[in-house]
Formats: C-alpha cells, sequence, structure tokens
C-alpha cells in the first residue's frame, strides 16, 4: 500500500502584493527559475519572500535579484546555503528581447509578482511595470476605500 500525497490547496508559492500598489503593470510573462535543491524543498514549505524583488537584464540572460529563500532547519550542512543569491530566469528570445526593450523606456522596469506550480516545475511570474506617483497611490487608496465603503453599506442596508 502507497502512501498518498496529500493534495495542494493552490498552486500559488508567494505572491509580491507590494507589486500592485508601487506600479502600473503594463504586460506579464513567465519565466521558469534555475533552483538548487534545498531551494525547492523550501518553497514547497513556503519558505520564501519576494518583497524588494526585482529583474536585471545583462548580455541577453535575466537574472532574479533580492529573492529571501529561507533554508530548512534540516538543510544539510555539506554546502553553503546562500539564502539571497542571485538566480538565473529562464527565458525565450523574444520575451528577453521585449523585457530589454521595455526596460530601456524611462520610468519602466522589471519585477517579480509571483512564484507558483506549475506541474512539477516551479515557474516566476515577472511583469514590465512603470513606477506609480505619490498621487496615483493615494488615489488607488481612496478607490479601494470607497468600494469597501460600498460593500459595508450594501450589507447593512439589505
Amino acid at each position: 500500500m502507497t502512501k498518498q500525497k496529500p493534495k495542494q490547496q493552490s498552486s500559488t508559492i508567494a505572491l509580491n502584493r507590494k507589486v500592485k500598489h508601487d506600479y502600473f503593470i503594463e504586460e506579464k510573462f513567465e519565466a521558469g527559475l534555475s533552483l538548487l535543491g534545498w531551494e525547492v524543498k523550501s518553497l514547497r514549505e513556503g519558505r520564501v519572500n519576494l518583497t524588494d524583488t526585482y529583474v536585471f537584464l545583462k548580455n541577453g540572460e535575466a537574472f532574479l535579484i533580492g529573492t529571501n529563500i529561507s533554508p530548512l532547519p534540516s538543510a544539510s550542512t555539506h554546502y553553503v546555503t546562500e539564502p539571497t543569491r542571485t538566480r538565473k530566469l529562464l527565458l525565450n528570445h523574444r520575451e528577453l528581447k521585449k523585457l530589454e526593450d521595455g526596460v530601456n523606456q524611462k520610468g519602466h522596469t522589471c519585477v517579480c509578482t509571483a512564484l507558483y506550480w506549475k506541474g512539477h516545475l516551479i515557474k516566476c511570474e515577472i511583469a514590465l511595470a512603470k513606477g506609480k506617483a505619490a498621487y496615483d497611490k493615494r488615489n488607488d487608496d481612496k478607490d479601494r476605500d470607497w468600494s469597501r465603503q460600498k460593500q459595508r453599506l450594501m450589507r447593512h442596508s439589505s
């Protein structure tokens, strides 16, 4: 009799919610990640932080910088675990060209929005984004507060 693994509730490993607050997202891409074994095990446990993560493009390659993947306490002591190391993103040439062209425009950057499972592979959702000004952020906060207020009013009136 074999043990069956419990089904995972969601394929999402981690979200970067700060991105939607700080940037206008213009285009999204799906990229593979080059990871080590201990990193995959840590991601299965959800030990990752995407805050302040961005994508750096150099020599026709893309790298994920600032992602913090904490090693498990049971990680092997035979090799050094580096939680914030630079990880290579796997994209095709057309996608890399689009990203390079977009990042070269003023005010645009490339950021990581999410990590998720796709089958047995870990994928990174990256976005070409344009920075928001302070007044844009205030307007978004105001709109969000008003929609919450409307929901409360609708609940109490019915």
